[in-house]
């Protein structure tokens, strides 16, 4: 058994909702030297196991992988195009400017000209382009300043500092309505303002009525001039009103599910689950939607079917839809009433992002992020004018990887999709890649990823750190949980509150598809996820950690009686259920990964956080780690890792990113006993 760095145990004990629960390391939720201290002895055990000759031997290659070129969606703005683009040798993507779709790009921003942690995460140019305001963040905190630049003269005409977690903006003619939260380091990232800036500096507080679970989010139609804020509470519902005067007039605040809205040509586009699990589209004049109290009152543009609605996106005169079929992405273009005018041909087993879809309202271009098991995220165009059709879409970016790394070169891959059976009758998709003449022997080293909540959907997508793995005789799975969206509404709350559970139990039983269709034994599997991810992988471990020989859990929650405590966690209570109220409690007591620790032995484990994550804070890691040490019985390490620069993952420099996903595959080589070729 490994010598662990000494944890020191105190007598802490809590009582809750009657029940007494011993909680030794209560002191590590604490960010005092002593904490950085216990960090600093775990991160160098942890580096005694993953500083190898396999490390060093992997270093090279994804050095290769991370230096590389990096596309976001472009966004058309007065005939410009403004795109953030990550040159292959850059710390950061730079925002960059061209005066047509064939005009050279320039550089309007470069955020590592301020700090190489500093990092541009979103931008929004005014309805002519001649502005954009942009939003940089510092070492992953997602604590952002506000700079308006001119879009002529690369010039900074405005700043607002450190308005907190804000992460866009809606432009009138006079300047934009942002929202602006308090500090993550004074525990007020839940104390919300909308707030409206002027150009000539004059900055007003418009309405701070929003609940610390709500967010809002505004959006200002360019032609009619009407400004719409919804207010949604992550996992639950959401609220539309009407900004009228700076007061909130209710439109539909009684849905009780999700909406998004969609301003286009005048028409008011919502999109919602309500009475549709797979979702449904409804429009209505901008100018009567204040007039509006209820969905009676607009007009069914998309209604409901097979495939679940995850995004509407204005492009020209018309619309453009994704949509999820069996854990794959689908784009439909459609006239304005929604009548369907194609489909078209993208390559099947293919994933866009959330939000995924980048429209123009004044011209039929339409881009979409593509990516596949075998394509890294890649830039399409698409024309949609009157005599497009389905074939008329051309990829015109996509990263550079090391030919022999190249699934669409030399690296030639078989990918499948499964249908996994696992409580209550769920068919679950779990998705396998591997090399194409890898001979599954039943013994190859494998690792299992998966998230399962939030109505985050997990489509095929690849991350260039993964190819290493592949060339080196591994097999990639990827589960699509209950809690997800794959399947709309229904499949989201069946892994979600009183039902999360099943979100567990779908990844075990995808982990035991995986052994017994004979692709791999439990001592080479290995389990991954991060963030709500790393609860799934913590339940797992907990619940059965025979099943696996290895587990990487990052960023995780994990003590799931405390996490409405710390930093965002208050907001999370209606996806999870609240601590606070008995019948929720029990929920999460049932499963909380912290408080199922017993004397036994767990599979080698990573507990990887940052430090300057402001969504999971790294106590969940920390107290796990050193309760799992002390109670394992086993002779496989569990290990902790904490790195500087980053936080839950955002605007994370290029430089650290291949430093952590070295630590996370050097850790997966050395407990799976792989060797690199």
């Amino acid at each position: 058994m490994p010598t662990y760095p000494e944890t020191e145990r105190e007598s802490f004990t809590e009582t809750l909702h009657g029940e007494t629960f011993e909680d030794p390391y209560r002191w590590l939720e604490g960010d005092d030297e002593r904490v950085t201290e216990w960090e600093r002895r775990q991160n160098e055990f942890t580096d005694s196991i993953i500083q190898t000759a396999r490390r060093e031997a992997l270093a090279p290659t994804f050095e290769q992988l991370g230096w590389r070129e990096n596309y976001f969606l472009p966004t058309v703005r007065g005939g410009r195009y403004f795109q953030r683009i990550e040159a292959a040798d850059a710390e950061q993507p730079r925002l960059t400017v061209r005066d047509g779709p064939d005009a050279d790009q320039q550089t309007l921003v470069d955020p590592t000209t301020f700090d190489e942690t500093t990092a541009l995460q979103w931008f929004e140019p005014n309805w002519d382009g001649s502005l954009v305001v942009y939003g940089l963040n510092d070492a992953g905190t997602e604590q952002y300043d506000l700079h308006v630049v001119d879009s002529d003269t690369g010039e900074i005409v405005e700043r607002l500092t450190d308005v907190g977690r804000c992460n866009g903006v809606a432009w009138d003619e006079h300047g934009f309505y942002y929202t602006s939260t308090g500090a993550a380091d004074e525990g007020e990232q839940l104390d919300k303002e909308l707030r409206y800036h002027e150009l000539n500096g004059d900055d007003r507080l418009v309405t701070a009525a929003f609940d610390p679970e709500r967010w809002p989010m505004v959006q200002v139609g360019p032609d009619s001039g009407v400004v719409l804020v919804t207010s949604s509470e992550l996992g639950t519902d959401s609220e539309l009103f009407v900004l009228v005067d700076d007061d909130l007039e209710p439109v539909l605040t009684d849905l009780d599910s999700p909406l998004s809205v969609t301003v286009n040509g005048g028409r008011v586009y919502v999109h919602t689950t309500y009475d549709a699990p797979r979702g449904q589209v409804f429009g209505i004049d901008a100018a009567a939607v204040g007039e509006a109290d209820s969905l009676a009152d607009f007009e069914l543009v998309l209604r409901e079917a097979e495939a679940v609605i995850q995004q509407v996106a204005p492009v020209g005169d018309g619309l453009a839809v994704h949509r999820i079929r069996d854990a794959s992405s689908v784009v439909s273009i459609h006239e304005r009433d929604g009548a369907e005018r194609y489909e078209l041909t993208l390559p099947t087993l293919s994933g866009i992002p959330r939000q995924g879809l980048r429209g123009s309202r004044d011209s039929p271009e339409l881009f979409l992020s593509l990516q596949s098991f075998e394509r890294p995220k890649s830039i399409v165009y698409v024309e949609t004018g009157s005599e497009s059709g389905p074939d008329d879409w051309a990829v015109v970016q996509s990263p550079t990887l090391p030919t022999e790394l190249d699934p669409q070169a030399e690296l030639d891959l078989t990918v499948e999709r499964h249908w996994v059976e696992s409580t209550d009758g769920a068919s679950v998709p779990v998705f396998t890649v591997h090399r194409a003449d890898r001979e599954l022997d039943g013994n190859a080293p494998a690792i299992l990823y998966a998230y399962g909540g939030f109505r985050i959907p997990q489509l095929p997508s690849l991350s260039p750190y993964r190819l290493p793995f592949l060339r080196d005789g591994g097999m990639f799975a990827m589960a699509c949980l209950r809690g997800g969206s794959e399947f709309g509404e229904e499949w989201h709350e069946q892994g979600s509150r009183e039902h999360k559970e099943h979100t567990f139990d779908d990844f075990e039983a995808a982990a035991e598809y995986l052994v017994d269709a004979g692709y791999t034994t439990t001592d080479r599997l290995a389990a991954s996820g991060g963030s709500n991810g790393g609860l799934t992988v913590g339940a797992a471990l907990t619940r059965r950690p025979e099943l696996f020989g290895s587990a990487i859990c990052s960023v995780p929650l994990l003590d799931m009686l405390r996490f409405h405590r710390f930093l965002l966690g208050q907001a999370w209570t209606g996806e999870y259920g609240s601590p606070e109220n008995e019948t929720e409690f029990a929920w999460l007591r049932s499963y909380s990964p912290y408080h199922h620790v017993e004397e036994c032995p767990y599979p080698a484990t990573l507990f990887a956080t940052a430090a300057g994550d402001t969504r999971v804070h790294p106590a969940h890691a920390r107290k796990m780690t050193a309760r799992v040490q002390q109670a394992t019985t086993g002779d496989d390490p569990v290990c902790y890792h904490s790195v500087e620069e980053t936080g839950h993952g955002t605007g994370t420099p290029t430089s650290v990113q291949i430093e952590q996903a070295l630590d996370k595959w050097a850790f997966i080589y050395e407990t799976l006993d792989i060797t690199p070729i």
